[in-house]
């Protein structure tokens, strides 16, 4: 447990967190400011274009460049805004994607006993800015609180083409946020706690949650998660050919920016979740070796390389997969992913019990599915029938 957290605070340790908290944030900006380089050059590759090769070298400075440009830019506020709210937004949808990231373990050695716990300045501590009890709820509420900066922003332009764009953020984010949270609860009932910190280190060893739980959460909650960050196929926020530019149509400059940044800060930690909830986080092999070198870099270089992936596939996602309608967007949130992720989150619960009291698991697995299966075609139908009903209005004349 962090010093903070154990009561027994001294000079030593908030130095040390703030220390951290300055680590993290810098280290979030660059990267930050590296995603947007990797995802243009990506794509441009993915589309035999160049993508950005003038500023600096292999063009990594063109991010830099466009923030200093934006950086200087005018100012300009609509006429029909709300001054105090349309200023706010950007605020609300950036500070909650850092606090997301401060939760997350990024190295440390989970092998064996150490439990991800490292020596720095003859201090023990966690390489992560803070270890809440209530870590991953963190997450989840601050997932929440980021839609009320896109709803702001939307409602205090007072233009039509963002308040558009707000309304469908504010009904896309609540739906898929049920999946989420489901998903997650599925992870929490295998790791047995609400702590980042534990939830690795019950992975360490190989012991995976994708394996632990199924493949089914990781799927419902990278779906989810690509929903909840209005990337594409899930960009109906943002779509340019029938918002202009969605809610942030009125923005200019600075503030543009921060709407920018909020958006692959949110890639990021979104990414950076994924790697700590399914993948093990920093924890892998240590090949025997101790002391600085497995606490800091060997974990931070398992932590990289699985937080590379995800950042390579949401850019794929973006490059190969067509927007969908808003009817499929909602369609495929309520009638598909939560009832999966319900049903799922049921079987895991039930074979967690059937373990805990020595029922015979087999039986509980059987039930389960029968349960399950039965569930799955009264749903069916009653989509079914709510399609044919809603077809034979349309055709009777009732519009």
């Amino acid at each position: 447990m962090d010093p903070l957290l154990s009561g027994d605070v001294g000079l030593a340790e908030i130095l040390i967190v703030l220390l951290k908290v300055v680590v993290a944030f810098a280290a979030l900006l660059i990267g930050v400011m590296l995603m947007v380089w990797f995802e243009r050059k990506l794509v441009a590759d993915m589309q035999n274009r160049l993508g950005p090769n003038r500023a600096g070298p292999f063009g990594v400075l063109q991010t830099l460049a466009d923030g200093i440009k934006l950086f200087f830019k005018e100012e300009l506020s609509p006429q029909n805004a709300d001054p105090f709210v349309y200023r706010l937004a950007p605020y609300l949808s950036l500070i909650p994607a850092f606090l997301v990231f401060a939760v997350v373990p990024i190295a440390g050695n989970f092998s064996g006993d150490n439990d991800g716990v490292v020596t720095m300045f003859g201090h023990e501590t966690l390489m992560q800015v803070a270890d809440p009890q209530i870590g991953i709820l963190l997450v989840l509420a601050m997932s929440s609180v980021a839609v009320y900066g896109i709803m702001l922003a939307g409602w205090s332009s007072g233009s039509k083409y963002p308040l558009l764009g707000s309304v469908r953020a504010t009904s896309q984010m609540v739906s898929y946020e049920a999946a989420l949270g489901l998903s997650v609860a599925t992870v929490l009932i295998v790791a047995g706690s609400l702590s980042t910190n534990l939830i690795v280190d019950g992975q360490a060893g190989g012991r995976w949650n994708l394996w632990m739980t199924g493949l089914v959460p990781f799927v419902v909650f990278l779906i989810a998660g690509t929903a909840e960050l209005n990337r594409p196929p899930f960009d109906l926020v943002e779509a340019e050919q029938e918002l202009v530019g969605g809610f942030h149509t009125e923005y200019t400059a600075l503030r543009f920016a921060m709407f920018f940044l909020a958006e692959f800060m949110n890639t990021v930690t979104m990414s950076a979740i994924i790697v700590t909830l399914f993948f093990g986080g920093p924890s892998g092999p240590s090949f025997g070796l101790d002391g600085w070198f497995a606490d800091y870099v060997l974990g931070f270089g398992y932590f990289f390389a699985k937080l590379l992936v995800f950042l390579f596939v949401f850019v794929w996602f973006r490059a190969t997969l067509p927007r969908l309608r808003y009817d499929q967007l909602m369609d495929l949130g309520w009638k598909l992913l939560i009832p999966l992720a319900l049903g799922w989150f049921l079987v895991v619960a039930a074979v967690k019990v059937a373990i805990d009291t020595t029922w015979n698991v087999a039986v509980v697995l059987g039930v389960a599915a029968a349960g399950l299966l039965l569930g799955g075609m009264l749903l069916k139908l009653a989509i079914r029938s709510g399609s044919e009903h809603r077809t034979d209005e349309f055709v009777g004349g009732d519009r």
